[in-house]
């Protein structure tokens, strides 16, 4: 593993430090916008007081804070693997290039002693899960890795209620940022509870560091609303969710190809709005990351 001097000084002086995944940048987003919306969602981190951690595999070796330079290169590069758990022993072995799922991102987080972990979306429960028993490695890596998953929800593409029971039943806490509703990631508002409703940063942190110091393992969800100038029109997006499915069930999509053609076919059909709204929402958590970050950091 090898972690960037600035990101290793800062975990060795107890400073904050946020994750991010790296999938975002090989799979969610075309060039050149997934490399500026990287280095964007950095920023936000630094001007929030904390140091971002972007994780990516490059020739088989995990790469624990990306410079500037190795995010271009994975931003342009074709062909760089989405790996999950199960992916990392081979991508290592054979020396490949991959990109970090949230369920990867946080194996390495922890392995690197980072806690704060910020994203657009989590996977989860997919549509008819019950036929095909499509579940998002993302939820069984919350239920068994001890770090705080900072997002908009989990992405509004899949089903919803079936992935809050989902993480019920692992014993991920489902907390919402001064909300007692799960945001539907295009948009604030799901008709779904939340577990509780965390007032600020400060009381994020504190239940942060209760789960650590009373050893109870496994990761917390913190879900962020998008904000509303940024969502989109239910009936819009809910169409365009729809269509897209409807065609990668006529183009024969499975397995770990479905959320990137499921994204990417929505934003055409949206014109772009999605990726915007996508855009904004990460933006977002990572301020709200950045804050609980630097709040845990005071209470350890």
């Amino acid at each position: 593993m090898k972690i960037n001097p600035e990101v290793s000084k800062a975990l060795k002086e107890n400073r904050p430090v946020v994750a991010l995944e790296s999938t975002i940048i090989s799979h969610g987003m075309p060039y050149p916008k997934n490399v500026e919306t990287a280095l964007k969602v950095e920023e936000v981190i630094r001007n929030h007081g904390a140091v971002p951690a972007t994780i990516g595999i490059i020739d088989g070796e995990p790469i624990i804070g990306m410079t500037p330079e190795e995010i271009e290169q994975f931003g342009k590069r074709k062909g760089v693997l989405k790996v999950s758990r199960r992916d990392l022993p081979v991508v290592y072995a054979k020396k490949l290039w991959g990109a970090t799922t949230v369920a990867t991102t946080m194996i390495l987080a922890n392995q690197a002693g980072i806690e704060v972990f910020v994203t657009g979306g989590i996977g989860g429960v997919h549509r008819g899960a019950q036929q095909t028993f499509d579940i998002s490695a993302d939820l069984q890596e919350l239920a068994k890795t001890n770090v705080t998953v900072v997002c908009a929800g989990a992405k509004a593409i899949l089903d919803l209620p079936l992935t809050l029971e989902y993480l019920e039943t692992m014993g991920v806490p489902v907390l919402g940022f001064k909300t007692e509703e799960l945001p539907a990631f295009y948009n604030s508002h799901s008709g779904l509870k939340v577990d509780y409703k965390v007032e600020d940063a400060l009381e994020m942190a504190k239940i942060i560091k209760a789960k650590r110091d009373n050893k109870l393992i496994g990761g917390i969800l913190l879900t962020n609303p998008i904000p509303e100038e940024y969502e989109m029109k239910k009936e819009v997006i809910d169409n365009a969710i729809a269509t897209a499915l409807k065609k990668m069930d006529e183009e024969g999509i499975k397995g770990k190809e479905c959320t990137p053609f499921l994204l990417k076919t929505i934003v055409e059909l949206t014109g772009g709005d999605s990726l915007e709204s996508n855009i904004k929402l990460v933006l977002n958590n990572a301020a709200v990351g950045s804050e609980v970050a630097k709040e845990y950091c005071k209470l350890k």
